[in-house]
């Protein structure tokens, strides 16, 4: 099990990531979203509740350039499923599992980002809370080795996670130019019981100068009721 303090803080630039997991005492389930950014669009961003959920708005209207791949939902409820997602293929899962396709398949008409030369990995986390019972899933949708004629589709799924642990899922392997994408599966992280304990390790081990917004949620696995926070740089 990696030290999700340690992974962060040995990493100036992993991107965006999803860490989703079960408390050490077996009662919520846990999904984390951080935005980072290098550039002055992908650093004029705040996170925003919408409904259930929260999406992305430039903090400096006047200085927003593309909006097209800053500005989404990524946290959306759908029932008993909460969906986190680093683009719009929240609402792509959302729209296909309210037709009952699943996960998986809801992704196949999405690929990675087109943003060459980066080609941005786009990744998902679905957590699903049905009658006590508890298992989530990630995603990941990137490029073959930086060649965008090929994307290569991974889902992780877990079942009945252990109590205080986790997986961390993340768009870059570290800084650089092209941006590497992630690779290998999720990594296996600790999760604490405190959720402001969370949130604040979370965002103190962001590197200073590229984090940008944070959300944590933890949810009761066996009423749904959740608590959520938000964190901006910005604001």
């Amino acid at each position: 099990m990696l030290s999700l303090e340690q992974e962060l803080k040995n990493n100036a630039y992993p991107g965006r990531g999803i860490v989703i997991g079960k408390t050490p005492d077996g009662k919520k389930a846990v999904a984390a979203y951080f935005i980072m950014g290098r550039s002055e669009n992908s650093r004029n961003r705040i996170f925003v509740e919408d409904g259930e959920g929260i999406r992305t708005q430039a903090f400096d209207p006047a200085k927003l350039k593309d909006p097209s791949l800053i500005i989404y939902a990524p946290v959306r409820v759908l029932g008993n499923k909460t969906i986190v997602t680093n683009g719009d293929q929240t609402d792509t899962i959302y729209e296909g599992m309210d037709k009952q396709l699943t996960f998986e398949q809801s992704l196949r008409c999405r690929e990675f980002e087109p943003d060459g030369p980066n080609y941005t990995p786009r990744i998902s986390g679905i957590l699903h809370l049905e009658q006590g019972r508890y298992n989530y899933a990630m995603s990941i949708l990137k490029s073959s080795g930086g060649n965008p004629d090929s994307c290569c589709r991974f889902t992780f799924a877990y079942e009945n996670p252990l109590a205080g642990e986790g997986h961390f899922i993340h768009t870059y392997m570290h800084d650089g130019n092209p941006l590497p994408s992630f690779e290998g599966e999720p990594k296996l992280v600790e999760i604490p019981d405190s959720l402001d304990g969370f949130t604040r390790l979370l965002w103190d081990s962001l590197n200073e100068d590229n984090k940008v917004s944070l959300f944590v949620r933890y949810i009761d696995i066996a009423t749904g009721k959740y608590e959520s926070r938000i964190v901006n740089k910005n604001g």
